[in-house]
């Protein structure tokens, strides 16, 4: 399905005359990031500028439901604007996103966020210009739930904020239901996009001088599974390396249980693939990967870790880990701390257990006190922080080729990147190098940097 706004030129002529403004407040994983970038260019098209909560006229939360606190995060930040939509004309509040999949999160905003103006769910994008027609121009309420209809909108556009990074959605959805996540109830269930239309994005964005690419999906090595015709995740990747100017290509988050070995051997051979995988653990006791479906066991994934640190010792894994699951025993704990010693994970992305509504996991019997998990979650980021700068060490002296992105944020007289295993380095250079890829000997660790020397100037 093409992306046609039909309102663009009639929203326009209204919103340049008020000289109406937008903001834009993102929820969650890098999916939803990508959706903003997408509500970015549909505003900016309609004559929107760029604003702040305080001052802009449209404020758009992009919500998630991963996580509890994140409802209250919402609520909390509506309450914030209520007093400002009462008293300001030209107001106007839209909340979109995963959360309003869920009918009791849409009862409330009727009941006790009213002045809400739109409220549409994942698979609602292509509605919003009409939606918002319909607010400007006649001040009614824009309020509903939309299944997902498995269609996937293209041609929607997109601002980055970036000028030499990009991310891109591959495929939407997940199959996998496991039993802590809410994802596949709210985003559907997968559909991956064309080949042919993911390689014109990025081969458009090469065009562009973009040079890292990072492609998106609940399940990327998923991609394809869908299709009549045999067409993997290892061959859409194979047909982006062959894309000029593309030097990084990144990818968030596979799936363990989906992890083939043609993956890994391409991985290996690839001169753009970055030396860095996300691998999500969960939990490295097999008893509770049972209890999450997660569909693979401890030595299921240590061996495909040994493989990839086989296939190339410069590989760097980052991995999810939820800590607190219920039932989790120490034992069970320990497996885990076990798996975090044996693959020495660059980074950890932790988590307390966080119940959802409507979830497997919901209904289960959970006695692991709050103090309990707390006191684990400090044990496994101690044992994360120490084994840290051993792993960086090991890149001391060694060079890399990184994107030089920018001026640090901390020293206006360095600069920063990323190496392909996705260590932040500072160093000196000039404005002349920010786009290029450039070649970093390491210096000296600093736990969560790197310093380094460009080599050859």
């Amino acid at each position: 399905m093409r992306f046609v706004n039909s309102y663009q030129n009639k929203i326009k002529e209204i919103v340049e005359e008020k000289k109406l403004t937008y903001f834009i407040d993102t929820m969650g994983c890098q999916m939803n990031e990508n959706d903003s970038l997408k509500y970015k260019g549909i505003l900016e098209s309609m004559g929107f500028k760029e604003s702040t909560v305080q001052k802009a006229n449209l404020i758009l939360f992009n919500t998630c439901c991963v996580r509890e606190n994140a409802e209250n995060t919402l609520f909390g930040r509506l309450g914030f604007l209520k007093h400002r939509k009462l008293k300001e004309d030209d107001v106007y509040i839209v909340v979109v996103g995963c959360m309003t999949q869920q009918k009791h999160i849409l009862d409330k905003i009727k009941t006790s966020y009213k002045f809400v103006d739109i409220v549409l769910g994942t698979g609602s994008m292509r509605v919003f210009p009409e939606k918002l027609y319909n607010v400007l121009f006649s001040n009614k309420k824009e309020i509903e739930y939309i299944e997902n209809d498995n269609e996937i909108e293209e041609d929607v556009p997109i601002i980055y904020d970036d000028k030499y990074k990009a991310s891109v959605s591959i495929i939407y959805g997940c199959n996998n239901f496991c039993s802590y996540c809410i994802v596949p109830y709210v985003r559907g269930r997968e559909r991956s996009r064309k080949p042919e239309d993911i390689i014109n994005d990025i081969t458009k964005l090469a065009k562009e001088g973009y040079k890292e690419i990072m492609l998106l999906g609940q399940n990327v090595n998923s991609y394809g599974n869908d299709f009549k015709e045999k067409y993997t995740f290892t061959d859409l990747l194979k047909d982006i390396e062959k894309i000029d100017g593309i030097e990084v290509i990144r990818f968030m988050s596979p799936h363990p249980k989906d992890f083939k070995y043609d993956l890994i051997e391409l991985i290996k051979n690839s001169k753009k693939i970055a030396r860095q995988i996300h691998l999500p653990l969960q939990s490295g006791s097999t008893r509770i990967l049972k209890e999450m479906n997660r569909k693979y066991s401890k030595e299921d994934y240590l061996n495909i870790a040994n493989k990839l640190k086989m296939a190339d010792p410069e590989i760097s894994l980052s991995t999810d880990i939820i800590v607190g699951f219920p039932g989790e025993t120490e034992e069970d704990f320990k497996e885990t701390l076990d798996v975090v010693k044996k693959v020495g994970f660059d980074q950890i992305y932790m988590f307390i257990y966080s119940k959802r509504e409507g979830t497997r996991a919901a209904r289960m019997e959970d006695k692991v006190t709050n103090e309990e998990k707390v006191e684990r979650l400090e044990r496994l980021k101690k044992l994360y922080e120490e084994n840290l700068p051993l792993l960086n060490k090991k890149m001391i002296g060694k060079t890399y080729k990184v994107l030089v992105e920018g001026k640090s944020k901390t020293n206006e007289n360095l600069y920063t990147g990323r190496t392909s295993q996705n260590k932040v380095v500072i160093f000196e250079a000039d404005d002349s190098l920010i786009g290029k890829m450039v070649d970093i000997k390491i210096d000296s660790e600093h736990l969560w940097y790197l310093k380094g020397t460009i080599e050859n100037r």
